[in-house]
């Protein structure tokens, strides 16, 4: 009888435990007061928590690329001409392979696929990022490795696991095309295109690419029910006991640094040591650059090799804050090996919290601006 009591009793205790935090994993904040803290102008928002020796920037309404204000004739001739090459399977060693192919304007300029297919369905290293905004941007590519669009604009074109085509080559392909030869004489005075000019083209174009607006943007600009209570409880908790505004802030919610969440595949066969293979310094081992979060919702899979298709399943890795994968090969004491960021730990938020988060972020995310494919030149 004494047994039983025993076991009552602590069966007694274990339900209330268990109702105690199946009330704290679902409580929620106090909705009204939450509204009263951004229900009003960005400047008078409670500062976000950042971390000591952070850079940052606040976040604003989306900014319009500056070349739409641009009236210039020969600028318009390049945005158009540079958008037919950006559609042009003919630069592609195979004639079927464009940059429209890994960066498609009606997925948000991605391509929805864990890795690049390019020529022969070869596949790429890492996941096609977005370049929506590219214009914004202070270095291209997952490491960094160009710092303006005209020089990043060879690259796909040359690499072999993309389109595959030497630049003298691709340049003579144009320039066979006689339909093209007016769009050139328009847009560089000539009747044929040189190599830089192309780049340009291409460039050119690309800063004309853009974000839609969303209904973050709206509630910036003071139209306050565009936001629902939980979207806006996932934006206090973004910034600040979740950690995200550390990297994630200004306009396009990104800082344009590098850091390391400990997915590079160090000491294994498919190790990708990103920014390192661009400046050799140890403190960049393992680190890419951050993602912008603006249509995030949409642009699965996420980060450098598309490793998440899943938003919780992303969170909760952070939530653990980013436990760092174990080398499967030997490595040395003098050999360097990867620094997850400083700024990554395990965070105090439950389920509830990561659900408004992921709210949150879909209100970053909007369809996309409907962009036209080109009639290309015969």
């Amino acid at each position: 009888m004494k047994k039983i009591t025993v076991l009552f009793t602590l069966f007694f205790i274990l339900l209330i435990f268990s109702s105690f935090f199946k009330k704290q994993e679902h409580e929620q904040p106090d909705f009204t007061w939450l509204r009263s803290l951004y229900e009003r102008p960005l400047l008078d928002w409670p500062r976000a928590e950042i971390d000591s020796g952070v850079q940052y920037n606040e976040w604003a309404p989306l900014p319009t690329p500056p070349i739409w204000e641009n009236t210039d004739p020969t600028t318009k001739a390049k945005i158009a001409l540079g958008k037919m090459l950006f559609f042009e399977p003919r630069l592609s060693a195979s004639k079927q392979i464009s940059c429209s192919s890994c960066h498609d304007p009606d997925m948000h300029w991605t391509d929805g696929r864990k890795k690049a297919i390019g020529d022969g369905h070869s596949q790429g290293r890492r996941h096609s990022p977005s370049i929506q905004n590219v214009w914004a941007q202070k270095t291209l590519f997952w490491d960094g490795r160009t710092a303006t669009l005209k020089d990043q604009a060879r690259s796909p074109i040359e690499d072999p696991a993309e389109m595959n085509t030497p630049m003298p080559v691709a340049v003579h392909q144009i320039n066979q095309i006689q339909g093209y030869r007016i769009h050139i004489r328009k847009a560089f005075g000539s009747d044929s295109l040189q190599a830089q000019q192309l780049q340009e083209a291409l460039a050119v174009f690309e800063t004309s690419i853009s974000s839609n607006i969303t209904r973050f943007d709206n509630f910036l600009k003071g139209r306050y029910r565009a936001l629902s209570d939980q979207q806006i409880w996932g934006m206090h908790l973004f910034r600040t006991k979740a950690r995200c505004f550390n990297c994630h802030n200004g306009p396009f919610f990104q800082d344009g640094e590098f850091h390391n969440l400990g997915f590079s595949n160090f000491g294994k066969s498919n190790a990708d040591l990103g920014r390192y293979e661009i400046t050799h310094k140890k403190e960049d081992l393992g680190a890419f650059k951050t993602p912008s979060l603006r249509d995030a919702a949409r642009t699965f899979p996420w980060f450098h090799d598309g490793r998440f298709s899943d938003l919780s399943m992303l969170l909760n890795q952070y939530t653990a804050g980013m436990p760092q994968p174990k080398a499967t090969v030997h490595i040395t004491g003098d050999s360097p090996s990867p620094k997850q960021s400083p700024l990554l730990k395990p965070l105090n938020i439950n389920l509830s919290e990561r659900e408004a988060i992921i709210r949150f972020l879909e209100a970053l995310s909007a369809q996309p601006i409907t962009v036209e494919r080109p009639i290309l030149p015969k």
